[in-house]
């Protein structure tokens, strides 16, 4: 058994743990059931289960939420539209969310599927400063999809890294 105060007292009855844990005025609570004898310690356990409680909403508060944002295009979408799209992919990576771009087929469209691929290819290429591809396009359904996480540091970094000299001058 362990005491109020967190010391061991050592292997005592269960009337005598129940009667020294109603003197300290708090509970008995058993933390080892399968040890042989079973460890049991006095504790508060109200105040154990609140600061557990608390403890595990300041871990879920620390936690990163990471947000998949999507960007939705068909076949024929043109240059212009796409490029809109882009610039919204470009912010969502720059806040460090993942981005899924789907190119939607309809019809006739599912025979070409090197168009949308294309297209992929060409956005992928478009974001290759801010973010890497996590999944490489592929198709489900009457969809295919690329995923971009973000990520590559940005070209300012790579020349000040390759060129001391030149970033020391620029300072």
């Amino acid at each position: 058994m362990i005491g109020p105060d967190g010391g061991n007292v050592g292997v005592v009855s269960i009337k005598q743990a129940l009667q020294i844990a109603r003197d300290a005025e708090m509970d008995l609570v058993e933390v080892s059931p399968n040890a042989a004898p079973p460890v049991c310690r006095v504790m508060d356990f109200g105040k154990f289960i609140y600061e557990r409680a608390k403890k595990e909403r300041d871990a879920k508060r620390a936690q990163v939420k990471i947000e998949i944002k999507e960007i939705r295009l068909r076949p024929k979408t043109n240059e212009a539209h796409r490029g809109f799209k882009v610039d919204d992919a470009r912010r969502w990576l720059l806040q460090g969310h993942k981005v899924r771009v789907t190119v939607k087929f309809r019809g006739r469209e599912m025979d070409y599927p090197e168009i949308a691929l294309e297209d992929l290819r060409e956005v992928a290429q478009s974001l290759s400063d801010v973010g890497v591809i996590e999944q490489a396009p592929m198709m489900e359904g009457r969809t295919m999809l690329v995923v971009l996480a973000p990520g590559k540091p940005s070209a300012k970094k790579k020349d000040k890294a390759e060129n001391p000299a030149q970033a020391q001058a620029e300072a």
